[in-house]
């Protein structure tokens, strides 16, 4: 073998090796005859082997042209599936989309958005990882995830933030208290039941801070949990009530027995959104799933 044949000269021959006919495949594949044979001629010596046998009246297969002939099918098949599947990536239709997202936000948001996408893109493949703020950034920054879906950062050139939705703190109540609570509720509520709150250091727990020194309330906390199952557990024994974001309230465990009231003014919330590093360009499958994820409606959390 001289040097390796090209693509295109093997397809030529495997069309030619079904056909049996140097003019049908000169017509299909809209060349001149000469130039097929011209085609074949030059892969027969690049391959130092007659290829097939022919006269006037009849085209056959030679010994050689039959042994390359299942490689060739081969070759081809394998070259035209790697393709098919690669249009498929740059489509966005096979991929991975690896997202990363607070709790609340995965539990309640994403798996209606993940339901309707898997309905257009059975092919890719998505990977949920769950954090708090600051893990969400650094797997961001340390390329772990495609974008997260977090709260608003502190001003950071490096990351781009796309608004979704506006998350207002609720309080949370026993659902047999909840009849003596307004609806929205006042903030004086706060200084004549238990408080029960997130661990100081939480995000949580840092924006239900501001939230009381904006309304002038002084509520020491009777409990600080770092799980929110923990604070719905508190919740439905009776123990006190809570202000928490309302996209957190399906992580409250015994839900029957817990209620929730929106707030008089001052309201408070948080701002939550689609978070990525500025200049990374998404794979194909990841902008698909943002894109399904910016489209739908978040204007309020049920």
């Amino acid at each position: 073998m001289s040097r390796t044949p090209s693509l295109s000269s093997l397809r030529l021959f495997l069309q030619v090796a079904r056909s049996l006919s140097f003019s049908e495949t000169a017509r299909m594949a809209n060349l001149s005859q000469p130039a097929l044979s011209r085609t074949i001629k030059l892969l027969e010596e690049d391959l130092g082997v007659r290829l097939f046998d022919r006269n006037s009246r009849n085209v056959r297969l030679s010994s050689a042209g039959a042994a390359l002939l299942p490689t060739v099918e081969r070759l081809t098949g394998d070259f035209d599936q790697a393709f098919r599947e690669l249009k498929q990536t740059f489509e966005g239709q096979r991929g991975r989309v690896v997202v990363g997202a607070l709790p609340s936000v995965a539990a309640n948001l994403l798996p209606r958005v993940i339901a309707r996408f898997r309905q257009s893109h059975p092919h890719v493949e998505i990977i949920l990882r769950e954090n708090l703020t600051s893990g969400l950034y650094q797997s961001l920054q340390d390329r772990m995830i495609d974008f997260a879906i977090s709260i608003e950062p502190n001003a950071q050139a490096e990351i781009d933030f796309m608004p979704m939705l506006e998350d207002a703190c609720v309080l949370v109540c026993h659902a047999r208290d909840a009849g003596a609570i307004p609806d929205p509720a006042p903030w004086s509520v706060f200084r004549d039941m238990p408080f029960i709150g997130m661990e100081p250091r939480s995000s949580v727990r840092m924006l239900t801070d501001a939230a009381f020194a904006r309304a002038d309330i002084v509520t020491p906390a009777l409990f600080e949990c770092s799980q929110l199952a923990t604070v719905g557990g508190l919740i439905a024994a009776g123990l006190g009530i809570s202000l928490l974001p309302q996209s957190t309230l399906p992580l409250l465990t015994n839900n029957a027995d817990i209620a929730w009231r929106a707030m008089q003014p001052p309201l408070a919330s948080r701002r939550i959104g689609v978070s990525r590093m500025v200049g990374r360009t998404l794979s194909p499958a990841a902008q698909a799933f943002l894109d399904e994820l910016m489209r739908l409606d978040y204007g309020k959390i049920e």
